[in-house]
């Protein structure tokens, strides 16, 4: 399985909760992560995908180190599984 397959359903998924994924671009800051989350009711989530199996690189593990301090989510996508176990924690009620 690939990144992109992953990154693609989460998208899919976030989107059937009501939620948004844009990719998250930050030209000259390395590291951040692929995707940010908006959910509905103001969470705001940022988010990693990669191959099944495959570490953060580095600066990808300090920009999550970094938003976690300041209080912010981060996760680490890598499976199909990670998407709904992320989903069931994010989803809110309609």
């Amino acid at each position: 399985m690939r990144e992109s397959s992953i990154e693609a359903r989460l998208v899919r998924e976030v989107e059937r909760i009501g939620g948004l994924a844009p990719k998250f671009v930050s030209p000259g800051n390395s590291g951040v992560p692929d995707r940010i989350v908006i959910l509905p009711g103001g969470w705001t989530v940022y988010v990693e995908t990669k191959a099944p199996g495959k570490p953060l690189k580095p600066l990808q593990a300090k920009w999550a180190k970094e938003l976690t301090k300041r209080g912010h989510r981060h996760y680490k996508i890598d499976s199909y599984a990670d998407i709904d176990r992320f989903i069931a924690e994010v989803m809110v009620p309609k």
